[in-house]
């Protein structure tokens, strides 16, 4: 049934979800790569789109930014509708200059100092892990689509403006090639529920060098991730 931020009905959402943050990359994908895709989401501006990637039903879901926006929509998605599979595609900043823009990255683990499965679960934990079983099938579309996929640990943050830490430290105490600021709370709902989520990300700056995409390009430029997201979905 419809939650308070989500008017889709429960056969409006399919069981594998690519979720972006940002809703105009979720409509970017719908318009690009699905077949007879129709929006079913539109409040609060968080478009979703279910249609059909090579024959395989799809949904494309934005989550916004930051861990309380995700953690909504991907609870909700687990819990109502009965989501079993939930792909973060998104941008990070590289945390070394041995990470150049563009580069994809698969989160293994990530660590964070928010709160959020603190007040979830009462779990104490600063270290959420992403589904083996979904990132076996990304490395092996990976593999097959010859992408340079470099599997690593994230940053998870809930500030993007930090001033505390400086960021070639946090690459060397938290064993963490980029932050970002959405997979903890993604990957805590996951353990929680028992579902699987995995976290595909493109580099869209450098916090070592200053370099950046521009905002067009990260909305529109990331085809090799969102390709690798959903050949990957067809497998599941």
């Amino acid at each position: 049934m419809p939650t308070p931020h989500n008017e889709a009905k429960k056969e409006d959402i399919a069981k594998t979800v690519i979720m972006p943050g940002d809703p105009l990359r979720a409509k970017y994908i719908a318009e690009n790569f699905l077949d007879d895709y129709k929006l079913v989401n539109k409040v609060r501006g968080m478009y979703a789109y279910t249609g059909y990637y090579k024959k395989k039903k799809i949904t494309i879901m934005a989550h916004g930014m930051g861990n309380p926006s995700v953690g909504i929509y991907s609870y909700e998605l687990f819990k109502e509708y009965d989501v079993d599979n939930i792909i973060r595609v998104g941008s990070a900043g590289a945390l070394t200059n041995k990470l150049p823009l563009r580069s994809v990255v698969l989160v293994d683990k990530s660590y964070s100092l928010s709160s959020y499965a603190k007040v979830l679960n009462n779990d104490d934990s600063n270290e959420k892990e992403s589904s083996n079983y979904l990132n076996d099938k990304i490395a092996l579309i990976a593999y097959k689509n010859n992408v340079n996929l470099i599997k690593s640990n994230v940053y998870c943050s809930d500030v993007y403006y930090n001033k505390t830490e400086n960021p070639s430290i946090i690459y060397e105490k938290y064993n963490c090639c980029a932050l970002e600021m959405e997979s903890f709370a993604l990957f805590s709902n996951a353990k929680l529920l028992k579902k699987r989520a995995s976290c595909i990300l493109t580099i869209s700056n450098s916090l070592i060098t200053g370099e950046e995409l521009s905002s067009k390009e990260r909305q529109n430029g990331f085809n090799e991730m969102i390709t690798l997201a959903l050949d990957s979905a067809t497998l599941l």
